[in-house]
Parts: C-alpha cells; sequence; structure tokens
C-alpha cells in the first residue's frame, strides 16, 4: 500500500508540478528566448507554483471518479457534468482555458444528453491532459471506458478518445511497475488491438452525431491517428536527440490529442530516471508546454512515485491539499 500511495501521489503531484513548471513557457514560441528568460537552460523551479486549467480540470476528474458508485457510463456521466460545470463557474478558472473545454461545458450546464453536447470535431489535448486519475482503475474496460467516456464530454472526435485512453493505459503500465523502455511497444500492441472497438456501452450514439459510417470506422480513425504518432515515437527514442532539440520537432507540438500524448511521453521517456529534466525539456518547446509537462509530470510520478521530486515542491504547488486528498482516495478505493 505504501509503494501504491507514493506512486499515486506521484502521479497526481508529477501532473501539477509538470503544469506549473511549464506554464510560463506555453505561449513563448521562441527557445532562444525561454533560455534567455530563464537562464541557463529553461525553467527548473515551480514559479510560484501556480498551475493552469490542466491541473484543475485533472483534479475534477478524479473528484468525479470518487463520486461515481459505480465504474458504469450510466453512473459515470452526471458526476463529470456536475465537475465540469462546476469548473466552468470557478472564479479560479482564468488560466487560458481551452474554447472545446469552455463551449462543451456550457452546453453540459444547458442539459440534454451529454453527446449533444460534445464537440465531436475536436481533438485538442484537453481530452488528455486531465485523463491521469483514470489511471488508477484496475479493471481494463473501466479503465478505457471511463477514460474515453471522460474525453467524449468535451472533445468527440475519435482521436482524441484514443489518446485519452493511452494515456490512461500508460499511467496503468507505469504504476505497476513496467519499465519505460518497454512502454512504446506496449501503447503499440495496445492500440493495433483496439483499433476497431468502439465501446457503445460508454459513448452511445456519439459515432452518429460525428456523422460517421459505422461505430467501427468512427474508432478507427482515431486509433490510426494514434498509431502514427506513437511510430514517430518510437523512431524518436531509437535515435535520442540532443538535450537542446526541441521534441516538438520529432513528435508534434501537442496541441492536438495525440502528439500531446506522443511529446509528454517523449519528454518522460529521454530521461525517464530524472524526472526534472523531463519536465524542463516539456518546457523549454515551441509548443504546449504546460500540457507536456501536465503528461511528462505524470508519468514520471507514476513511474518513480513522489519522493523522485524535490520535497518542498509539495508545499510550493497550489491545490496541495487537493492533490494529496485526492491521491490518497484514489488509492484506498482502487489500488
Amino acid at each position: 500500500m505504501t509503494d501504491d500511495l507514493d506512486r499515486v501521489r506521484g502521479l497526481m503531484y508529477g501532473l501539477a508540478y509538470g503544469d506549473a513548471l511549464a506554464a510560463p513557457t506555453e505561449f513563448i514560441r521562441d527557445l532562444p528566448e525561454i533560455r534567455r528568460r530563464f537562464p541557463p537552460a529553461g525553467p527548473t523551479t515551480l514559479h510560484q507554483g501556480r498551475v493552469t486549467d490542466d491541473t484543475q480540470m485533472a483534479l475534477a476528474v478524479a473528484r468525479a471518479l470518487l463520486a461515481t458508485p459505480q465504474l458504469t457510463a450510466g453512473a459515470a456521466v452526471e458526476p463529470l457534468r456536475q465537475e465540469f460545470v462546476t469548473w466552468l463557474h470557478d472564479p479560479d478558472n482564468n488560466r487560458a482555458p481551452g474554447m472545446t473545454c469552455l463551449t462543451a461545458c456550457r452546453r453540459l450546464e444547458a442539459g440534454g444528453p451529454w453527446t449533444r453536447a460534445s464537440v465531436t470535431e475536436s481533438k485538442g489535448c484537453g481530452a488528455n491532459m486531465r485523463v491521469q486519475p483514470a489511471g488508477v482503475l484496475p479493471d481494463a474496460d473501466a479503465r478505457a471506458g471511463y477514460a474515453q467516456l471522460q474525453a467524449a464530454l468535451t472533445h468527440g472526435h475519435p482521436t482524441a478518445l484514443a489518446a485519452a485512453e493511452l494515456t490512461a493505459e500508460a499511467i496503468w503500465l507505469l504504476l505497476g511497475g513496467m519499465a519505460p523502455a518497454a512502454l512504446t511497444d506496449a501503447l503499440i500492441a495496445h492500440a493495433r488491438a483496439q483499433r476497431t472497438t468502439y465501446r457503445a456501452e460508454w459513448l452511445g450514439e456519439l459515432w452518429q452525431v460525428a456523422g460517421a459510417r459505422s461505430p467501427e470506422t468512427f474508432i478507427q480513425f482515431g486509433w490510426d491517428e494514434c498509431l502514427a504518432v506513437l511510430e514517430r515515437l518510437r523512431a524518436a527514442l531509437d535515435t535520442p536527440p540532443a538535450p537542446d532539440t526541441d521534441v516538438c520537432d520529432l513528435t508534434g507540438e501537442g496541441w492536438i490529442a495525440e502528439e500531446a500524448l506522443a511529446s509528454g511521453l517523449l519528454c518522460f521517456l529521454l530521461t525517464p530516471e530524472e524526472p526534472l529534466e523531463a519536465l524542463r525539456r516539456a518546457a523549454v518547446t515551441r509548443g504546449d508546454s504546460d500540457s507536456l509537462g501536465c503528461l511528462a509530470g505524470s508519468f514520471a510520478g507514476a513511474h518513480l512515485g513522489l519522493g523522485a521530486f524535490p520535497p518542498e515542491w509539495a508545499q510550493q504547488i497550489e491545490y496541495r491539499d487537493e492533490l494529496a486528498a485526492c491521491a490518497d482516495a484514489l488509492t484506498r478505493r482502487f489500488a
């Protein structure tokens, strides 16, 4: 239990640490400028610990998951809807939230079937930078279904769904002790195995709302896009880049779901035993640095546990009490 708790705490705090460390560079596109502002090689501190909507929404997912009495779509939708609408009106929701999330949350608040609220043309990274709490679920079908559902309430594009499931699967494998070197191949195998699996019990009529020919062709498109970027990830790892290389040159800028997954993974997998270097690398990019940092930090934390990060960060990070409470509750219920 102690090891489980340390890893889940590492997961939750790690996503917030990566978010806070990389947030100041999110809208700086010039790498020399990033290094000039944060000498010598980019951010290495939490900058007062202030996080973005990435951490806020990951906590919303964690609270919704803990409030779900049974892991079924019927039981899971309303807690997610309530948490997302609460976030929509939170006065601290002033951290440059994504338009897709705002639009979908307003539709969710208006009522009606959640499938009609989803922005089915969007595969923005907002679908998978918040899914990490689902990675603790031990049942494979529930883990995949919940990961896709929490994504689909706002981002209904099939690639957003597949990338969210892959992010949760990566977390599960790392929490279970998988060696980082084996992770990419495991995720590729998972994507191939799930390529035509439409989880109707969780997604309902979403494929029809999106105008697809069939549920299988709908979801296959998303898995194929994820497989393509995972192959780019594997190629980047086969010939590791120099420390000053922008990962966005290799696996994408991270504004969209599959690239956020691959680039966040690349930041982690290049130095899996050095979490601070993984976070620094996420920050020194021209892309969506806070989301890449959030993902890289969650992977590092799930792999190494909370003790791998500087101990003083736990007192500096925003939402620290809730991060601890959610980690402890997730561990008690699911580990």
